[in-house]
């Protein structure tokens, strides 16, 4: 059977450097910080005082008041990116065959300020179980998915996967593999999440993941520098079109990119902790590039998980350097999360999109706010530090790995 190809036709990103793609991308070439101190809650008695918070969002610009009443923050901003992406893509939503229009959405951990906050009113009450009667719909991590295909009335596959912060990058490769099959003429991809909350603050703050840099939260995200502490914890969504090429042309839809392969891995080996010689990362890498049927030399620009943790930023690069031999020193790698910090089940999203625009306008985003070398680092490591590199990127390719070992990666390619 032949593969049908599968292009990128449309864009959306909601993020703590930009509410726009465009906004988004000037964030990134700039290389603008996200994090500041948070705003949601008080946060005197905990560990972690700062996050990279959505800046001058208000849902009720996108969405009616009742409606967004009825959403969790994370399945607001789903349909914020979603609704982005799709005027993006110019798709005729009167004419497109709704049964061949599918929604593969990635969310972490779905709505947990909706379940925080009911627990809690519970538990500050008499003991009677009033729960909101949106408590479960708001909460479930499908809903997002769900929203987006009611709204349009999309009918074609609707399922969220959930992996951790690989959840978004394996919903690419999903929507990826369903219209190579020709299951799916247009997938609405990507994923969202919100997190920045008092259960997810204290958390990842129980778990020590976090940075504790609170004198200076818009330097705290610092992948690969010596003195890096944990990451910063953002929040979001980004939202992709991925359309069958032939449809895409037929319709004389703008191409962003080809999507031209996907691996997953499984690092086997810890709860959170990465394999130190990042095996299962060296594993999803080959596997991506297997997929799409090509060589390490090919590419161009990798944009790494990269979190700012001392483990996992070290295991990364090791990996690189394992599968792409004497080649990775002429790879502009580079990590997005140090502008908007990690967004869990939305970064692979994200990312992906950087990669996207890094090959449209040939400019790498940098890695900011980087210092200090860390000797267990490669210096001749091409990492982007701190300002964006012009370059003719062909192909890019994108790493998201989560809690539990689950590691995937996606690729992207200029159009022919």
């Amino acid at each position: 059977m032949e593969l049908k190809r599968v292009v990128v036709t449309g864009l959306g990103a909601l993020t703590p450097i930009g509410n726009t793609k465009e906004e988004f991308w000037d964030g990134l070439i700039s290389g603008k910080s996200g994090a500041a101190p948070i705003t949601y809650y008080d946060t005197e008695k905990f560990k972690t005082k700062f996050a990279c918070e959505l800046k001058n969002f208000k849902v009720t610009d996108f969405i009616d008041r009742k409606e967004s009443r009825r959403m969790d923050k994370f399945a607001q901003y789903a349909m914020v990116a979603a609704d982005e992406a799709i005027l993006d893509s110019k798709l005729d939503l009167d004419r497109v065959n709704k049964l061949r229009v599918g929604v593969i959405w990635g969310a972490g951990i779905g709505g947990l300020e909706t379940f925080q906050n009911e627990v809690l009113n519970f538990a500050s009450g008499d003991g009677t179980p009033r729960f909101n009667p949106f408590f479960i719909p708001k909460m479930i991590a499908d809903i997002a998915p769900g929203n987006i295909s009611i709204k349009h009335g999309f009918m074609g596959p609707n399922y969220t996967t959930v992996s951790a912060c690989a959840s978004s990058a394996n919903a690419m490769f999903d929507a990826l593999n369903s219209i190579r099959l020709g299951h799916t003429d247009v997938v609405v991809t990507g994923g969202s999440e919100a997190a920045v909350t008092i259960a997810g603050m204290g958390g990842f703050n129980a778990m020590h993941a976090l940075s504790t840099r609170n004198e200076d939260p818009k330097t705290a995200s610092r992948p690969f520098d010596g003195t890096r502490d944990g990451f910063v914890l953002g929040e979001g969504a980004g939202a992709l079109i991925l359309e069958e090429y032939e449809h895409a042309k037929a319709r004389g839809a703008k191409i962003y990119a080809e999507c031209i392969g996907g691996g997953l891995s499984s690092d086997a080996y810890h709860m959170t902790a990465p394999h130190p010689d990042g095996l299962g990362v060296i594993a999803v890498m080959k596997n991506c590039l297997e997929n799409a049927g090509l060589k390490p030399e090919d590419v161009d620009h990798i944009n790494t998980h990269g979190t700012s943790t001392p483990l996992g930023d070290v295991a990364e690069l090791k990996a690189i350097t394992e599968v792409f031999g004497s080649h990775a020193k002429n790879i502009n790698i580079n990590s997005t999360k140090s502008m908007t910090g990690h967004l869990l089940g939305a970064a692979g999203a994200i990312e992906a999109i950087s990669v996207i625009l890094a090959i449209e306008h040939g400019i790498v985003p940098p890695t900011i706010n980087h210092t200090t070398a860390d000797e267990n680092i490669d210096p001749e490591l091409n990492l982007t530090l701190n300002k964006a590199q012009k370059r003719d990127v062909k192909v890019a390719m994108s790493n998201t790995f989560g809690f539990g070992g689950h590691n995937a990666c996606v690729i992207f390619k200029k159009i022919d």
